[in-house]
């Protein structure tokens, strides 16, 4: 049975930095949609950044120019480094991974077969 890891979540003031981790062993390679998810208090779970099908990255707005994703395919584990926090960015991450399937459309958390058990992040203003 494949299990989805997530680490490296806290508490952090804004503008500061974190990077989470998921280990994904067996699906950092696999043609599927890969990446990492989030849901705030009292909102939906919502995309933050993807590898995409041919291995492309993918971000939310709200997000790009502050997380970059990476993965360590032999090491099958699953990065994104995040810098200047924000209060807005307080969530919980999920890794997620076999996305992007019929629909291929890389956001919808109802794409993917695989999730993480998921890991907080707060960022304090």
């Amino acid at each position: 049975q494949v299990h989805m890891v997530e680490s490296g979540g806290g508490s952090v003031q804004a503008g500061g930095s974190l990077r989470l981790s998921c280990s994904a062993s067996g699906y950092t390679d696999s043609g599927y949609c890969i990446g990492w998810f989030r849901q705030g208090p009292g909102k939906e779970r919502e995309g933050v950044a993807v590898f995409d099908t041919v291995g492309l990255t993918r971000y939310a707005d709200a997000v790009k120019g502050r997380f970059t994703i990476s993965k360590d395919n032999a090491k099958e584990v699953v990065y994104l480094q995040m810098n200047s926090l924000k209060p807005e960015d307080t969530a919980i991450y999920y890794c997620a991974a076999e996305g992007c399937g019929a629909r291929g459309v890389w956001d919808d958390p109802g794409e993917y077969k695989v999730w993480g058990q998921g890991t907080q992040v707060t960022v304090s203003s």
